[in-house]
């Protein structure tokens, strides 16, 4: 019987060992996101004040499109944040393309809530603002993948899905985070006081978590798997050549998951709110309080489905999801137009297709990367498709319901990228429970390693 006291007994420590490493490994690669996040949905909040305090005030209109210009500017440069920090941390680690992504990105935050307005420095004001988004855009280029890699590689092989699905919770946390700011400021200040200083106040707060953020960062140590790289000598001296000869295929996979993801995540969270007061009539308290339920929703069921997809395998939750999505996406429209309830029903059944698909989708595309070349692949498919199909999303069904008359056009369009996430998913090997480290990765330290 002493033996299998103590073999139960060594069962538990690495379990609570397990859970440890875990909680430290979501709480680094989690904060940044949040942060991200935050100040996205401030800036998208505020964009109104944000134009009066930026811009001349001759016309209010000119000035919103000035911000939101801005806005996608901020957006469109990441790809190119990716290029740099993507293979910047397979040269020299996770951990610190996590820690200076984050001191960049909360660093502009800070800026921009302490920058003077166009009243005190003119045509200055503006363009300080365009520098610090773009500083902002650049890091969160990188942030992705360096927190996706770093979640893969340090999570416990059998809770990988679980542990890197709370980064997209920690989207969703943010997300919720600026909005209820957002709130509790309109709420609380009159037009006056938001204008003149009430604007600020997300991003003053966002600073300390960035703060914070870098502390547990720079505290952590790198990952066992990139260790192992350094340990034999074998990081990529040119990860994206590599990559781009020897991982296309992997590539393109990674690419067809995520588009599933970004276009179904802006539609349903961000442009569902317009559709429901532009083309079904409800108010936009509901519409606002039906998008908060379903982030809510969301953040119960993400980490839900990356707990399933280590039970199950990565491949069933994701094919499961995209396949609901594929059938359901415009019965849904469909159902919107019955009334308030039906718009709830089909509302919440879509941010359920959505949650299985956050749930899956960054931890199956680390997994089909090799070690040597994992961040540069993650950036780059996260961000391009992120540039090209998620900002564009509000705008293209503006213009195709204007153009054709169809309230019903978003059910298809999100069919298109069903079926590209499916079709990629179909061409995937599960990959649950596999060794991140492969043979390869440590075979030959050239820097044309295949």
């Amino acid at each position: 019987m002493p033996t299998t006291h103590t073999d139960v007994t060594t069962t538990e420590v690495e379990v609570a060992t397990d859970a440890v490493a875990l909680r430290r490994s979501v709480a680094a690669g989690a904060v940044g996101v949040f942060v991200h996040w935050f100040d996205w949905a401030a800036y998208a909040y505020l964009a109104g004040t944000v134009a009066t305090v930026f811009f001349p005030d001759e016309n209010s209109t000119t000035g919103l499109l000035a911000v939101f210009g801005v806005f996608a500017v901020s957006f469109g440069i990441r790809p190119i944040g990716a290029m740099v920090f993507g293979p910047l941390g397979d040269r020299i680690g996770r951990k610190r393309t996590l820690s200076l992504v984050i001191f960049m990105m909360s660093g502009a935050t800070l800026a921009i809530g302490l920058l003077p307005g166009y009243a005190a420095i003119g045509v200055g004001a503006p363009v300080l603002l365009v520098i610090l988004r773009l500083v902002q855009g650049f890091a969160a280029g990188g942030e992705f993948g360096s927190a996706a890699s770093f979640l893969a590689e340090s999570a416990p092989r059998h809770r990988r899905g679980f542990g890197v699905s709370w980064l997209e919770v920690g989207s969703l946390l943010g997300f919720l985070a600026g909005s209820l700011v957002y709130l509790l400021l309109s709420t609380g200040l009159d037009e006056a006081q938001l204008t003149s200083w009430g604007w600020r106040v997300p991003f003053l707060i966002s600073a300390p978590l960035g703060v914070i953020g870098f502390i547990i960062r720079n505290k952590i140590e790198d990952t066992p798997e990139y260790r192992t790289l350094e340990a034999n000598d074998a990081v990529p001296r040119t990860p994206v050549r590599e990559l781009l000869r020897h991982h296309k295929r992997q590539l393109l996979q990674a690419a067809g998951l995520m588009a599933a993801m970004h276009v179904p995540f802006y539609a349903v969270l961000t442009y569902l709110v317009t559709y429901e007061t532009d083309h079904l009539g409800h108010s936009a308290g509901n519409a606002a309080l039906l998008s908060t339920v379903i982030s809510l929703l969301g953040l119960v069921l993400v980490p839900v489905f990356g707990l399933l997809s280590d039970r199950v395998g990565r491949k069933p939750v994701f094919v499961g999801a995209t396949a609901a999505l594929l059938v359901l996406a415009t019965p849904a429209f469909l159902l919107m137009r019955t009334g308030l309830a039906g718009t709830w029903i089909a509302g919440l059944l879509l941010g359920a297709i959505l949650a299985a698909i956050l749930g899956t989708y960054a931890v199956w595309s680390a997994e089909i990367f090799p070690t040597r070349t994992r961040q540069s692949g993650l950036s780059i498919a996260y961000n391009l498709t992120a540039a090209l199909f998620a900002g564009t999303v509000p705008y293209l069904m503006t213009v195709l319901i204007s153009a054709t008359g169809s309230t019903l056009l978003p059910g298809p369009y999100l069919m298109v990228f069903a079926a590209g996430g499916l079709i990629a998913a179909l061409s995937l090997k599960e990959t649950t429970g596999s060794a991140l480290l492969r043979p390869e990765d440590v075979a030959d330290a050239s820097p044309e390693h295949p």
